[in-house]
């Protein structure tokens, strides 16, 4: 027989009502709301669970209270318009409850979600209209029948607290209760709090900064990043600091709070409670370091710089001999922070794991730290503890593992050893169980930080030139640097296109915003100036060109770029600007100049437009550089007065070292932008080509005619006749080959350099001429080309203004 008792906890419905019960028994409790939204994750299996409710007008359902995994995760906003198509708005608005699948959640356009993994959602309506609860599950079934019961129980248990009144008015608030409004940090306190101050209520002028003014120095750091809007998030904040007294030690107070979102037009508040807190501290010093914690923690944005504030926080002060902090990567502990550094004082083990910089340490080789993560409690042991090799070793004379927790999962773990005994006092447990869960959750933020930070610059790296090529008479480096703001791939690109006969394009450009279509669009525009300069197009036509494709892609985003087209052997430039900045040069006497060059408008912008070139000149030793406005443009300067910067750094630079010179350049990036930057040092060719060109006309004797003026040629450059004969036949098979099968204008050009002769034919066909792979003896066509290659170093072919050019090499003998 089973008894009553037995029933109830096997009833999961029955066990959700007696806990909500005894949470609804206490209805002045702060965290009340908060606890409530708890049991949706106990009971119904939830992942996230939030209460909604109508703003002062009643158009906007704001989020006012969750439990459970960031929001975020699920696309879920902070507040919703109450009419409409969302979720949310047909459960407020019908008073009926709401239950999506997948499938449901991809049809919906209101309700966004993650690509990454599929998830069920729950809208329940709240008693009298008051708003509604959402929440979230990754079951692979969703909300069961039972589920759904449970979360019909928190629903009718959830009652909101009145709200506070707005920051400056005090009305009915609470004793020890505030509300800060971010905006002005104007700030509402009741009466309770300004006797913790010492204040009375005709002395304060609401403002934050009297109270803050009356805050031990070094406590102030980490009360701002506890208040500061950038900090905080939907959820609990708390936090003790210490405020000064007129006679005696300072007195110690406690801070609980939480950010409310204002929503649009509203600005957001900082709405909590500050209460005594020195009858409860037993050691000010420990939780002064969880303070500083949390401080450094809330700046970390990567996971390195995480381990290095928790090595800060705890190496010292609790005198550790090493400290280690590892995230938890499916079996394997990835070692991200070791102190100290060296593989020396560390077990064999994870010397045996060493790689590069930080080890790998399989976690099923530690079963003690396999237990204590599975656990996720803190694991204390003392001198002479029965540990495996591998965690005793860390902590020979006491040893501290704790498990960093994080929205419910295990991010990784912080090992602690001391090489002589170490008593471990009731504080000092208490100071390594609040540094693990401040820790967890800041490797988390990191993790995720550095994941999509190595993402975005792997797209980046892939769609810029992985290196720049040798370039004749010339040397060119280029960097790139992705803005310090936010994590969104930029648009700015550089290029370095060897072309014919010496010449060589740099180009520069940036696309409008910095998202994943601009870098999309950044990519093409670079592959399509390239492939309009390799089909042998002046500078203004391959612009032209590339505005036009822009245009015809119909994308909302435009582009600038700057095309300069050197050519080696004279140092002459054509320069064409689409919206972009002039390039600045440097003379070989260092002084500089800020080319005067005309300009068109942005690509993609107009259709009917002109690109018109500007003539510059190089000497040798002059330094041409070419940069995108995120290295001249600040918000507080004018882009004129950073191009003058930038002549200035150039003109104080050693060009002869012309990386050093790019570095030194972008040290003064103000980084709220992307930032390319191209530099090219011209040398000028120590050996020029020799080159001549000749018409050839269509009439019968067209190849006799053609091989006659290369003959002149060659031996007006001194080519003996052993490799005239060489010449005349590849003269004679490329120019035969362009008269029978193409039509239009045939010309030859031949040019020398360094004993390489190279004979080039142009024509007017686009297409390439094609090598029988199999000749028989009746043939009566088709061994030219093979003749050509038979007596030739290389051969090719290359687009040439609409047409094409075949080429072949021939080495001759000094």
């Amino acid at each position: 027989m089973v008894s009553e008792g037995a029933a109830v906890r096997g009833t999961r419905t029955d066990r959700a009502e007696i806990a909500l019960q005894t949470l609804t028994g206490d209805p002045g409790a702060p965290d009340r709301l908060r606890r409530v939204l708890e049991q949706a994750l106990v009971f119904a299996g939830a992942a996230f669970a939030g209460v909604y409710t109508p703003g002062d007008d009643g158009t906007v359902l704001r989020l006012a209270e969750s439990a459970g995994l960031p929001r975020t995760l699920y696309g879920l906003r902070d507040a919703y318009p109450s009419t409409g198509r969302s979720p949310a708005a047909e459960v407020y608005g019908t008073g009926r409850p709401v239950w999506l699948g997948p499938d449901e959640l991809a049809d919906c356009p209101e309700a966004r979600r993650t690509p990454s993994q599929e998830f069920w959602l729950a809208a329940l309506p709240l008693p009298a209209g008051t708003g509604l609860l959402v929440a979230v599950s990754e079951r692979d079934d969703g909300f069961g029948p039972e589920d759904r019961a449970c979360l019909d129980l928190v629903a009718g248990a959830v009652a909101l607290p009145a709200p506070l009144p707005p920051a400056g008015e005090t009305g009915d608030l609470p004793a020890d209760a505030f509300s800060l409004a971010m905006d002005t940090g104007r700030i509402a306190v009741g009466d309770g709090i300004l006797d913790l101050f010492r204040m009375a209520r005709d002395e304060f002028d609401g403002r934050v900064e009297t109270l803050l003014g009356r805050t031990v120095p070094e406590d102030l750091p980490a009360l701002m990043s506890v208040v500061e809007a950038d900090h905080m998030s939907i959820g609990d904040r708390e936090l003790e600091f210490r405020i000064l007294q007129p006679a005696g030690p300072p007195r110690w107070l406690r801070l609980r709070g939480r950010l409310v979102p204002g929503g649009e037009g509203r600005p957001a508040r900082l709405a909590g409670t500050v209460a005594d807190a020195s009858t409860f501290r037993s050691d000010v010093t420990d939780v002064a370091r969880v303070q500083q914690l949390a401080a450094a923690l809330a700046t970390a944005g990567t996971v390195k710089d995480v381990g290095q504030a928790v090595v800060t926080a705890l190496r010292r002060p609790l005198k550790a001999d090493r400290i280690a902090l590892a995230e938890l990567e499916n079996d394997r502990l990835v070692v991200t922070v070791l102190d100290p550094p060296d593989a020396e004082s560390w077990p064999d083990l994870w010397r045996s794991e060493w790689r590069t910089e930080w080890p790998d340490a399989p976690v099923r080789a530690m079963p003690t730290l396999a237990a204590a993560l599975r656990e996720g409690r803190a694991q204390i042991w003392p001198a002479a503890a029965a540990l495996e090799s591998a965690l005793a070793e860390v902590g020979p004379g006491g040893l501290a593992i704790l498990p960093l927790p994080a929205g419910g999962r295990m991010a990784g773990a912080c090992l602690i050893g001391w090489d002589s005994p170490h008593d471990f006092g009731p504080d000092e447990r208490a100071l390594l169980t609040a540094s693990a869960g401040l820790a967890g959750e800041a490797l988390m933020r990191a993790h995720a930080f550095d994941a999509e930070h190595e993402l975005v610059g792997m797209l980046q790296r892939s769609l810029l030139p992985r290196r720049l090529p040798q370039l004749p008479g010339a040397e060119a480096v280029a960097r790139y640097l992705p803005t310090t703001e936010g994590l969104e791939v930029g648009g700015d690109w550089y290029d370095v296109i060897p072309l014919t006969d010496n010449h060589v394009a740099l180009v520069i450009g940036d696309v409008q915003g910095h998202n994943a279509g601009a870098a999309a669009l950044m990519g093409q525009m670079r592959t399509a100036l390239r492939a309009y300069a390799a089909e042998g197009h002046t500078p203004d036509v391959v612009v032209s060109h590339a505005n036009r494709l822009l245009l015809d892609m119909e994308s909302d985003l435009f582009a600038t770029c700057c095309y300069v087209d050197v050519d080696m052997e004279d140092g002459t430039a054509w320069c064409v600007r689409a919206g972009h900045l002039p390039p600045v040069l440097r003379h070989p006497d260092g002084t500089t100049l800020i080319a005067e060059t005309e300009g068109g408008p942005p690509l993609g912008v107009l259709g009917q437009t002109e690109f018109p070139m500007t003539q510059l000149s190089l000497f040798p030793g002059t330094l041409l550089a070419l940069t995108t406005d995120g290295l001249v443009e600040a918000p507080d300067a004018d882009i004129d007065d950073g191009m003058e910067r930038l002549a200035r750094d150039l003109a104080g630079s050693d060009p002869a070292h012309l990386g050093l010179v790019a570095d030194g350049l972008l040290g003064n990036a103000h980084r709220a932008d992307d930032v390319a930057l191209l530099l090219m040092r011209y040398d000028g060719m120590a050996v020029r080509p020799l080159r001549e060109s000749w018409t050839v006309w269509r009439v019968p004797e067209a190849a006799r005619h053609a091989r006659r003026f290369s003959k002149r040629t060659l031996r007006s450059w001194g080519v003996t006749d052993d490799g005239m004969d060489t010449a005349l036949l590849v003269v004679s098979e490329l120019v035969t080959n362009a008269l029978i099968h193409t039509d239009g204008p045939v010309r030859l050009d031949l040019s020398l350099v360094d004993h390489r002769l190279r004979i080039a034919v142009a024509d007017a066909s686009p297409r390439s001429p094609v090598k029988p792979t199999n000749i028989g003896w009746e043939a009566t066509g088709g061994r030219g080309i093979l003749l050509v290659e038979a007596m030739s170093a290389a051969w090719g072919t290359v687009p040439a203004s609409g047409g094409k050019q075949v080429w072949a090499d021939l080495v001759l003998e000094a």
